[in-house]
């Protein structure tokens, strides 16, 4: 498995903001592309800073999303009235996850 980390930077989010307000429609449009088998959406409100970490099947499939992926990157940080200020990507060596 493969992993791409975008971090953002944008205003400091309320306390009271929504944070899933607009992530179905975003994630309609990841779940269809090829590979994809996971998000992360990570936030600090009180700094405005971002992460999103997806996760793809292989190397292959996370370099063939890089085009579609990267629209979408660019579209969320506009909306979110955010910056993207890096994007890297990694081989993931291992994850749990609790039921």
């Amino acid at each position: 498995m493969f992993a791409r980390l975008s971090t953002y930077q944008g205003s400091p989010v309320p306390t009271e903001g929504n944070l899933t307000a607009n992530w179905e429609a975003i994630l309609e449009q990841v779940q269809d592309v090829p590979g994809f088998r996971g998000v992360y959406y990570l936030v600090d409100r009180a700094s405005g800073k971002a992460t999103s970490l997806t996760l793809w099947e292989d190397q292959q499939t996370m370099q063939a999303s890089e085009d579609r992926t990267a629209r979408l990157r660019d579209e969320v940080a506009r909306r979110e009235g955010q910056r993207v200020v890096s994007v890297e990507r990694f081989e993931v060596g291992y994850s749990h996850l609790e039921p």
